[in-house]
C-alpha cells in the first residue's frame, strides 16, 4: 500500500495587518471570482490598495489577524490524528487559496511520494468561487499524474456535518436567558454571491438552502428560522435578503432574540467576528433586538472533524 495524502482547501486569511493588502491582491487577482478581460493584475493592485485601509481596521478590531489560519491548522492536525488510526501512513496538508501555505507550496510537497491525493475543501457547499477556484489553482500548479487526484466536491447534507452545526446551535441557545430560549429566532447567515452566478448554474445557493433544511429537520423544527446573505461587494445584484435587512425585519415583526448562525463558514474569521459580531450587532442594537448572539464557528469541533473523517473514509 502506497502513501496517501489529504489536502484541505481553504481561503486563508492575513496573519498580520501588513499582510492585509497582499492578501486582498491575491483575492482580487482570482479569475474565478473577478473576470477581467485584461489587466487583472493592475485591477487587483488598485482595488486592494483602495480597500486595504478599511479592511485593516476590521482586522485590528478582531485582534490584528485572521484566526482562520489557526483554526484550519487545528482542524488539519485533528483530522490527521483521526485518519491515522486506520491509515498510519496518511498525511494531511492545507492549501490556502489567498495566503500561506499557498496552493503552489502544498503542491510541491505532495507532487511525488503519494499514490493518492484526496482534495477536501473546507467549503461544504460547492461554488466556482470557492471549491472551483481552489481546484483550478491546484490544477495550474500540479504536474503529477492527474489519475492520483480525487476531489470531494461538497458535503452540505452529510449527517455528521449537520449534527456538528446542531451541536453548536444548542450551545448558542444556552447563552440566552432561560425564559427566552424557546422564543429565539435562528438566523442562518451565508456568504452571498452575485445573482448572475446563480443564473449561470452555480449550485451554491441551492446547497445552502439544503443545509438549512437538513439542520432544521435534524432538530424537529425546534424554533422559527430565516436565511439571509452577507458580505456583498460591488454594485451588482446579490442574493437577498441581506443579513442587515433581515435583522431589521425580524425586529419589526417582534422577534427580539436572535441566534445568528454562520452557515457557509466552518471556522471563525473576519466575516463572523467583525461583520456578524460587531457591524451587524450595531444594526441589531439600533433595531431594538434584546438578545443578539452569534454562534461560535465549528472551529475545533470534534464532531466536525469526525464528519470530515467520515467524508474522506470512502475515498481511502
Amino acid at each position: 500500500m502506497g502513501k496517501k495524502a489529504v489536502v484541505l482547501f481553504n481561503l486563508g486569511g492575513p496573519d498580520s495587518l501588513d499582510a492585509v493588502e497582499p492578501f486582498l491582491f491575491n483575492l482580487f487577482r482570482d479569475p474565478d471570482i473577478f473576470k477581467i478581460p485584461f489587466g487583472q493584475k493592475l485591477f487587483a493592485k488598485i482595488i486592494s490598495s483602495r480597500r486595504s485601509p478599511k479592511v485593516i481596521e476590521e482586522y485590528r478590531l478582531i485582534g490584528g489577524k485572521s484566526p482562520l489560519n489557526e483554526w484550519t491548522e487545528m482542524q488539519r492536525a485533528m483530522l490527521e490524528k483521526e485518519l491515522r488510526k486506520k491509515n498510519p501512513d496518511l498525511d494531511v496538508y492545507t492549501a490556502m487559496r489567498y495566503w500561506h501555505p499557498l496552493t503552489e507550496e502544498t503542491v510541491k510537497k505532495t507532487v511525488s511520494g503519494y499514490e493518492m491525493i484526496i482534495l477536501l475543501p473546507l467549503y461544504p457547499h460547492y461554488s466556482i468561487t470557492t471549491t472551483g477556484s481552489s481546484f483550478n489553482e491546484w490544477k495550474r500548479h500540479y504536474t503529477g499524474d492527474a489519475g492520483k487526484l480525487d476531489l470531494i466536491n461538497e458535503y452540505y447534507e452529510h449527517p455528521a456535518y449537520i449534527a456538528a452545526i446542531n451541536n453548536r446551535i444548542d450551545e448558542g441557545l444556552l447563552k440566552f436567558p432561560e425564559d427566552k430560549r424557546k422564543d429565539v429566532e435562528l438566523v442562518f447567515s451565508a456568504h452571498g454571491t452575485p445573482v448572475s452566478l446563480v443564473k449561470k448554474g452555480d449550485p451554491y445557493s441551492r446547497h445552502i438552502k439544503a443545509t438549512v433544511d437538513a439542520v432544521m429537520n435534524g432538530r424537529n423544527f425546534s424554533h422559527t428560522h430565516s436565511l439571509c446573505y452577507q458580505s456583498k461587494v460591488g454594485p451588482v445584484k446579490w442574493l437577498e435578503p441581506s443579513t442587515a435587512d433581515m435583522i431589521k425585519d425580524l425586529s419589526a415583526k417582534g422577534k427580539k432574540n436572535l441566534l445568528v448562525i454562520p452557515v457557509s463558514f466552518v471556522s471563525d474569521h473576519v466575516e463572523t467576528l467583525f461583520e456578524l459580531n460587531i457591524e451587524y450587532r450595531h444594526v441589531a442594537d439600533e433595531a431594538g433586538i434584546e438578545n443578539y448572539i452569534v454562534m461560535e464557528g465549528l472551529n475545533d469541533s470534534a464532531l466536525f472533524v469526525n464528519a470530515l473523517a467520515e467524508i474522506v473514509a470512502p475515498h481511502l
